[in-house]
């Protein structure tokens, strides 16, 4: 465990101490027009697909925790919490999609 938080803060040091160089690089020229429109369909199709896997991830586990309750209705409050919490972390990756795909639109 501790060898672990070791690498974390050593990588998150490093992340830190490199960040004035990544934010300091000067702006790139303009984007040529085919590669602008083809960056807005990659971001919309890498959405749909996100929220398409993201969906039906969500789907499934709903499934499962609804015939879990079904066979045991005493434990719906132990597969509830922790089903809450999966959801939670699939929609999270579906909005990181969706930021990811606006930095890709606004970037053109």
């Amino acid at each position: 465990m501790k060898k672990t938080l070791t690498i974390l803060f050593l990588a998150g040091i490093f992340l830190v101490a490199l960040a004035p160089f990544a934010l300091a690089a000067e702006e790139a020229g303009a984007l040529p027009e085919k590669v602008g429109s083809a960056i807005a369909i990659a971001a919309g199709f890498g959405i749909g697909i996100a929220s398409f896997g993201g969906a039906f991830g969500q789907g499934m586990a709903i499934k499962a925790a609804m015939e879990g309750i079904a066979r045991n209705p005493g434990a719906s409050g132990k597969i509830m919490t922790p089903m809450i919490i999966g959801l939670a972390m699939v929609e999270s990756l579906v909005i990181y999609s969706l930021v990811i795909s606006l930095i890709l639109v606004f970037k053109i």
